[in-house]
């Protein structure tokens, strides 16, 4: 199933709810509406904008379908912009007269012959009014550039919302236009020249971008323009626009509220299948707290421990029974392309394959001790933290978002450019201690060694042992980059014991050459670090580490390798991580380096 007939799918699920705008209608930001006595004079203004905090904002309305601009002047019906309603804006504005004048003779021919009190209101309102009045009481400079609707004194209902006006707006839909078979619904029906624009995509035009457009010279090599390259019929095209445009809105509950890199994400449940609209909805919450778990510490604790009975396969009723119903699942990544739309990804499965998928995610990324605390990372928060410069939302790679969202949601292979970022953080000044690269490190090398061997109950071969990747502190992993990284952080610790705070460790020093070029790098610690333990000894401390450190050497083979891998450097990370937080585990150890965290407090006073 293509994207627009899911989305087309989708309206029938909003038009149920009650949620989906008529046809020839749609969601619009209005500020403000002019009211009309019945001879058509202006006696208020009334601002419809809500507060968000210290701004006013303007409502979102269901008014006639917006026009689709491009460089020529098309008025909208019964409401537009100021410069069209009023001949008035903020700028210069070289053809607001033309504007104006466009708008006014529209509704005169749209409103020739009416009775209809409040039509004939706004009739001989466009017939008395002058751009200059704008500057008298009820107007005000607020109202410049803002989309104005207007209402008849006396009404609660704007002038587009009765009936009268959606008779006559109804008379003008299924006009002329030439037939086609749409490509969408595979029903006759006039074909649509210019697709709906789609609002609320992140960085793209507030106005709107276009997700189906044409508008090269290439596009009309076999005398087709536009719209006819893929015909689509006006009630489909208007109908996936509706459902997008609806999912896109900040309030809903299909959109996921900070993305994923540069692409804004939005899911939705087919239910065509099952007619069960409690299920869709559920299946729907569910998707959004495992992929984006919530902010609040009590909602993210209850998420954090379903995943984990998710991840161990234990049961979950209520989402056991989701699973069990088959619901077809679909998931649409949008990105900004100047006015247009590009579809970073399209993913559609079952239901139960994406929680299944999901849960392997998690799996992967598992690590002891945990970094992220309550709140399971979601793969927004996973990036910025392991692959963004300054750790900001705005510098992760919107390519490899992208990717790592595809991977994750279709149970393959992550990219190995996700393995290569979080190893140049590293390089650049990330902290290898706080866990986070770790985590991704494993997941990534986790799942390639998973992918490689289908059957997990096969018993691994020597040579392949070592790719097995522990969850915690390993001791008798034979994988020899692991135990470097695992020295590396015994030789960090010695010297922090030692010296306590200094500026510039042999962590901020020597990671990155050390976890690239052993042999080069390790010997100049190795002397370092014979100093540190005799500083110790003298102090009647590091007994344990002295034992730590022969242990791991002991798991060593007697040369250093000159160079490792990619994947190799990823064990060392891990290695580091896990001696990092597991030494400490024995009570000589844990004294000995609060004692040292101590002198450190009492020199810094």
């Amino acid at each position: 199933m293509t994207i627009l007939q899911s989305l087309d799918r989708y309206y029938e699920r909003m038009a149920a709810r009650g949620e989906a705008e008529p046809p020839g209608f749609s969601r619009e930001k209005i500020g403000f509406a002019i009211e009309l006595s019945p001879d058509g004079v202006p006696v208020a203004v009334i601002d419809l904008r809500a507060a968000s905090g210290k701004k006013l904002v303007p409502q979102l309305l269901s008014v006639p379908a917006a026009v689709k601009r491009t460089a020529g002047i098309l008025p909208n019906l019964l409401w537009d912009k100021s410069a069209y309603v009023l001949g008035r804006t903020a700028g210069e504005g070289k053809r607001t007269a033309q504007e104006h004048a466009a708008f006014k003779a529209t509704h005169l021919d749209l409103l020739e012959g009416e009775s209809d009190p409040s039509l004939l209101a706004v009739r001989r309102f466009l017939e008395s009014w002058m751009p200059e009045r704008f500057d008298a009481p009820p107007f005000h400079a607020d109202m410049l550039d803002a989309n104005i609707v207007f209402r008849l004194q006396g009404e609660t209902r704007f002038v587009h919302e009765r009936e009268a006006a959606r008779a006559r707006l109804g008379a003008r839909l299924g006009g002329e236009g030439r037939r086609v078979a749409c490509l969408v619904s595979g029903r006759p029906g006039i074909a649509q020249r210019l697709h709906p624009s789609i609002k609320g995509v992140n960085g793209a035009q507030s106005s709107g971008a276009a997700l189906v457009s044409f508008n090269l010279d290439a596009f009309t090599s076999y005398g087709k323009e536009q719209g006819d390259n893929a015909p689509t019929s006006e009630e489909a095209a208007f109908r996936y626009g509706a459902a997008l445009n609806g999912m896109l809105e900040r309030s809903s509950r299909n959109r996921l509220a900070r993305g994923i890199g540069d692409a804004t994400v939005v899911f939705w449940a087919d239910t065509s299948a099952i007619a069960d609209e409690a299920a869709a909805q559920a299946a729907e919450n569910w998707f959004a707290v495992m992929i984006d778990p919530p902010d609040d510490a009590s909602e993210a604790k209850k998420v954090r421990d379903r995943l984990e009975d998710l991840v161990q396969g234990r049961p979950i009723d209520s989402l056991d029974e989701l699973k069990e119903k088959k619901i077809r699942f679909h998931v649409l990544g949008l990105a900004p392309n100047a006015a247009r739309l590009s579809v970073r990804y399209w993913l559609s499965d079952e239901f139960g394959t994406f929680v299944h998928r999901l849960a392997e995610h998690y799996r992967d990324l598992a690590i002891e001790p945990t970094p992220w605390g309550e709140r399971p990372p979601s793969i927004a928060w996973l990036l910025m933290k392991t692959t963004a410069m300054q750790e900001k939302f705005d510098n992760i790679p919107p390519l490899l978002a992208g990717e790592v969202t595809r991977a994750v949601l279709e149970g393959t292979r992550y990219p190995r450019s996700l393995l290569a970022n979080a190893i140049m953080r590293l390089r650049a000044g990330g902290d290898p201690a706080t866990g986070w690269h770790a985590a991704i490190i494993r997941a990534v090398l986790a799942r390639e060694f998973r992918v490689r061997r289908p059957d997990p109950h096969a018993p691994a071969s020597h040579d392949r042992a070592k790719e097995e990747l522990p969850v915690s502190l390993q001791r008798e992993n034979s994988d020899p980059a692991y135990q470097l990284g695992r020295l590396f952080a015994a030789y960090e610790t010695a010297q922090r014991m030692a010296l306590g705070k200094v500026n510039a460790t042999i962590r901020d020093r020597y990671f990155g050459a050390a976890s690239a070029t052993p042999a080069r790098v390790f010997p100049i610690l190795m002397r370092g670090v014979q100093n540190h333990l005799g500083k110790l000894r003298k102090g009647g401390k590091g007994a344990w580490l002295e034992r730590e450190i022969e242990e791991i050497t002991n798991r060593l083979e007697d040369y250093l390798p000159r160079s490792l891998p990619l994947e190799a450097q990823g064990r060392f990370v891990l290695g580091y991580y896990h001696q990092r937080k597991g030494q400490f585990t024995k009570p000589e150890a844990e004294a000995e380096l609060a004692s040292t965290d101590a002198e450190d407090h009492d020199n810094d006073e």
